[in-house]
């Protein structure tokens, strides 16, 4: 009983192990629908860049957005 047990679970590790490969999901020529406009969280980018900006200006916390410089106004 042990024995179908152990050779069980080792069928089972060796078919689990199987499905991970080095090879990478998404190939080259697939990578640019990953950049498509349609995949960004904002639906309009242009306006979301000036809200964070607008944001940034009034509140002083440049740079709290992931941008560059400090409060004071200087890059």
């Amino acid at each position: 009983m042990l024995y179908r047990i152990c050779r069980f679970l080792l069928s089972l590790s060796i078919l689990a192990s199987a499905g991970c490969s080095i090879e990478p999901w998404v190939q080259p020529y697939e990578r640019a629908h990953l950049a498509d406009p349609i995949m960004s969280f904002e639906r309009d980018p242009v306006a979301s860049a000036y809200r964070d900006h607008v944001y940034q200006t009034r509140e002083a916390a440049r740079g709290a957005e992931g941008g560059g410089g400090g409060g004071c106004g200087c890059n």
